[in-house]
């Protein structure tokens, strides 16, 4: 038995590291390729990506048939380029999770009652001493005397 290891273990750890890597590397492909089926599911006209340069866009157009043609991607309101497919690195926000710029503006409130004049102590000189708050630069530096 030990003369069985002696001749035949070298041949036998071979052929067990070449079947595992057959097997990883058969795994890895597969995973791959449910990756770019589901890269191509989403890759509609109307989804975020982002591209390999780094910029995000909107995809205008694009054809999963034929990848020789550019994909069009909408950068900036008005702004499309043209990109090769495979440039798009993966998508950002499907097309189903899209938010337009109405989901971000914020509903009408009820505007806030302005607090009484004498429940606050004056903040600084200008209104202890008379002077009009608006005649104040809002840009200016703190501490720095406004303009005559």
């Amino acid at each position: 038995m030990n003369d069985f290891f002696t001749n035949y273990g070298l041949i036998i750890l071979l052929v067990v590291l070449l079947v595992f890597m057959f097997w990883s590397s058969r795994r890895r492909m597969a995973k791959q390729k449910l990756e770019q089926e589901e890269r191509a599911r989403n890759t509609v006209p109307g989804a975020e990506v982002l591209l390999q340069g780094g910029l995000y866009g909107t995809i205008v157009s694009y054809d999963a048939d034929n990848l020789d043609q550019p994909a069009i991607v909408e950068i900036a309101p008005g702004v499309d380029i043209k990109v090769h497919s495979q440039a798009i690195l993966r998508i950002v926000a499907p097309t189903d999770d899209v938010q337009t710029e109405d989901d971000f503006v914020p509903e009408a409130t009820t505007p806030a009652v302005a607090p009484a004049a004498d429940e606050f102590a004056p903040a600084d000189d200008t209104h202890a001493t008379g002077e009009a708050a608006d005649a104040a630069d809002p840009d200016a530096e703190p501490g720095t005397k406004p303009q005559a």
